[in-house]
């Protein structure tokens, strides 16, 4: 049974800077990816990873070939175009980006602020409901400086899931932390992104945490290429 591509790629160059100053940073990518897989994209630093993911998040719009994210084309997207798409992902990043001034609970419901038909109540219940998930229900009214770096990471995984995503792009969600606390929060995103049917695309050098991926895509110097024959 083939399953239908959540992410398409097809034959993706991309660029930085103007005229002389202009470089090609990824060469003639294709990659299909389908829903409920859970992707982890590694290789060297600079070799193109976060700027690809960028590129499926919508972060920025894509400039040559085809990139198509539920179905809709990213490539020569406009701004109002990239908003859309984004309200359909969840991201994590390296740096938890948690708000200081917010407790954990209403750093996760700005996961649902754009979601217009949530309502307050609705958001809160949910807020509540998924910090629960991740093992964080009697820390709802904490702020971040009273978090350790491994329930930060928690509630950035609660705020990426709490509006039931399609897609979670994660760069780096381990790299601040510690191995026990880099596989518990692995593990979370793995048990939840399966229970919520949910594509995970994540870029990594954590060797440690490889064996979750359903695919590993290597990457190198822009263009995707086989994995080394012994990674780390």
């Amino acid at each position: 049974m083939t399953m239908k591509s959540v992410i398409s790629v097809q034959n993706l160059n991309h660029y930085f800077g103007k005229g002389q100053l202009r470089k090609q940073v990824l060469f003639d990518i294709s990659l299909e990816i389908n829903a409920g897989d859970i992707i982890i994209m590694t290789g060297p630093s600079g070799s193109g990873k976060t700027t690809l993911l960028t590129l499926v998040g919508g972060l920025r719009s894509a400039q040559e070939g085809s990139l198509r994210v539920l179905g809709q084309e990213l490539c020569g997207a406009n701004a109002g175009q990239l908003t859309l798409a984004r309200r359909n992902h969840g991201y994590i990043f390296q740096a938890h980006n948690l708000h200081g001034s917010l407790t954990a609970l209403q750093n996760v419901r700005m996961g649902l602020e754009l979601h217009k038909s949530v309502t307050p109540q609705e958001m809160h219940r949910r807020a509540a409901e998924m910090l629960d998930l991740v093992g964080l229900g009697h820390r709802l009214n904490y702020y971040p400086d009273d978090l350790s770096g491994g329930q930060k990471q928690r509630v950035a995984i609660a705020r990426a899931l709490v509006s039931q995503p399609k897609i979670v792009l994660a760069d780096e969600p381990t790299a601040a932390l510690d191995s026990k606390s880099g596989r518990d929060v692995v593990n979370l995103m793995h048990k939840l992104a399966k229970e919520q049917d949910c594509t995970i695309l994540l870029v990594t050098h954590d060797n440690r945490i490889l064996d979750i991926a359903d695919r590993i895509v290597y990457m190198e110097d822009g263009k995707l290429a086989k994995a080394p024959a012994t990674v780390g």
